[in-house]
């Protein structure tokens, strides 16, 4: 079998849930604060990534991040070109741990307009695919934003999404599609509807083998999402934690049958540089499980 069929067999039929570890140059800061580790640690852009790779560094290798319950992880581009433990990250993550690897491709969002962020151009695509590809990458991720239950907003939204999936399932990676519904957006229920809505008429304009993922705000109404969850050209549905505590975004994903975490901050929640390794490990391997839990229902 293939890596790549490999890889696909476990997204889709393992229980477990994705890390998102791909804060970019904007949230690294903050992901960095929240560690304990402050500004003055670096004096430069690149300085800063080595640091956020030594978190990112030190929470993969723990052994309390596994592949028993963790299906993938998702990297920041920078993540994707450094090794760890002498293997680039993504082959450390699948021949190591045997987590799958995803990529973060989207290069953040354009300003707001009928009540959503699409994301900015992405230039050089093609040519990051196929550096993903040749890294043992299986898919990619892109986030977009809704903030309002704009109807031509969220259709946009929606279309830009499929677009640049096309694209990366033409280079042979699957893309993880990103609508957020914004958590604080009024009327997120309607919101919701309507992302739905969009969602389901662009899957069923899908070509057979054309499978894609969802990742999406867990929603107000429990199990909204169940027709995507069982739709032929969706592999899983995974939900981001959306600025929720992990106690309370574990209990709404548990609500929702079928849809697993891929959850960032909710999983570093409670991390510090400053922890001994018992601690650290026995902190994460807390969170992991809390996690998995929540995402077997």
């Amino acid at each position: 079998m293939s890596t790549f069929d490999s890889q696909l067999q476990k997204v889709r039929d393992d229980k477990g849930f994705i890390a998102a570890l791909d804060q970019s140059g904007g949230s690294t800061p903050k992901a960095l604060a929240l560690y304990g580790v402050t500004d003055s640690a670096w004096s430069s852009e690149e300085g800063m990534y080595d640091v956020v790779h030594q978190m990112r560094t030190r929470i993969i290798t723990s052994p309390a991040f596994d592949g028993k319950r963790l299906v993938g992880a998702i990297l920041f581009e920078n993540t994707m070109d450094r090794d760890i433990a002498g293997k680039p990250t993504p082959t450390y993550l699948w021949e190591v741990k045997h987590i799958v690897p995803f990529l973060k491709v989207d290069k953040g969002l354009a300003d707001e307009r009928n009540g959503v962020q699409v994301m900015k151009p992405i230039p050089g695509l093609d040519a990051l695919l196929a550096r993903a590809k040749a890294r043992q990458v299986f898919g990619t991720k892109m986030r977009s934003v809704i903030k309002q239950a704009n109807e031509a907003g969220i259709n946009e939204v929606v279309k830009q999404q499929f677009e640049v999936g096309k694209q990366i399932l033409a280079a042979g990676l699957v893309p993880i599609i990103e609508p957020e519904v914004d958590i604080k957006t009024p009327n997120k229920d309607q919101a919701e509807e309507l992302l739905k809505a969009a969602i389901l008429k662009e899957l069923n304009a899908l070509g057979p083998d054309q499978k894609v993922m969802l990742k999406l705000t867990i929603p107000t109404k429990a199990n909204l999402y169940a027709d995507l969850v069982a739709h032929p050209q969706v592999l899983r549905v995974v939900a981001l934690s959306g600025g929720y505590s992990r106690d309370d975004a574990n209990a709404k994903l548990a609500a929702n049958k079928g849809v697993i975490a891929s959850f960032s901050r909710a999983l570093s929640e409670g991390l510090t540089a400053q922890q001994s390794d018992e601690e650290f490990n026995k902190t994460l391997d807390t969170a992991m499980e809390g996690i998995y839990r929540a995402s077997i229902t």
